[in-house]
């Protein structure tokens, strides 16, 4: 498919999704929030893909959440797609990892869209942010919710309620960044953490991944431990020849040869 305001490519089971609207640092408006929606669909869909990195064009933004322009130029407010902001912070079915590899600004809807992710990056240039009270309006993008629920009450409440943006170093600090690189160093650091990821079976991360957020939601910790056999990507996992593969491949002292089924 050809994008207007995105580059998307899929080589040796990754698939990238760059945010490309650097004159604007990556602001997202309608046509882009729809195109968000189709090029992750195409990652969800793709037994062959294995693991999505999502980044955005150009040194100044990976994104600067919503186009205000376009909306405040609109006869009127568009819908976000089906999996609500830019086609990612409702996919909550998606138990494939997806790294958000964030240089520059990511504030409202981008640092929505980086919570939505399983792993963030950052550059020490970097910076995160939820502003949207500034311009009378509020991160319900799921950003209000999963910055509580990544750093806790009282930290939240802090970024919350000022506005503030907070650099790489302190969303470290935080919890919700995963490592903070300079500059030079940030393409060799994406690629050694997409090559660690890989190692693994992928059917057993999609397991993993969805028994740790559907578990916390179960009521208790023996819930949580009772009933994830019931979860679906848990129940393939345990059926697949992957399962069977990785003993075979350890026991022949061989590298395993994950097929994802």
């Amino acid at each position: 498919m050809n994008y207007k305001y995105l580059n998307v490519s899929s080589t040796d089971r990754v698939t990238t999704i760059e945010l490309n609207r650097p004159e604007v640092m990556n602001a997202i408006n309608p046509e882009m929030h729809e195109e968000l929606q189709l090029a992750f669909d195409g990652f969800a869909a793709d037994d062959e893909q294995f693991l999505c990195l999502v980044r955005g064009a150009g040194d100044r933004a990976f994104c600067a959440g919503s186009d205000l322009k376009a909306i405040a130029e609109a006869d009127e407010r568009q819908p976000y797609p089906e999996n609500g902001y830019a086609g990612l912070i409702e996919r909550y079915h998606l138990n494939k990892p997806v790294i958000a590899a964030v240089d520059g600004f990511a504030l409202g809807g981008g640092f929505e869209i980086a919570l939505a992710c399983d792993i963030i990056i950052a550059t020490t240039r970097s910076s995160f942010g939820l502003p949207e009270p500034l311009v009378g309006a509020v991160a319900l993008g799921g950003g209000v919710h999963r910055l509580s629920r990544q750093i806790g009450l009282k930290q939240a409440m802090g970024m919350v309620l000022t506005a503030d943006r907070v650099s790489a170093t302190r969303g470290m600090q935080l919890g919700f960044v995963n490592e903070v690189v300079e500059v030079e160093e940030f393409d060799n650091c994406i690629d050694q953490w997409v090559e660690s990821i890989l190692r693994c079976a992928p059917l057993s991360l999609a397991a993993s991944k969805e028994a740790i957020l559907r578990g916390l939601d179960e009521p208790s910790l023996a819930d949580a431990i009772t009933n994830q056999e019931t979860y679906p990507a848990f129940y393939r996992w345990k059926r697949s020849e992957d399962a069977t593969e990785g003993p075979k491949a350890f026991a022949e002292k061989r590298t395993p040869n994950w097929q994802g089924k």
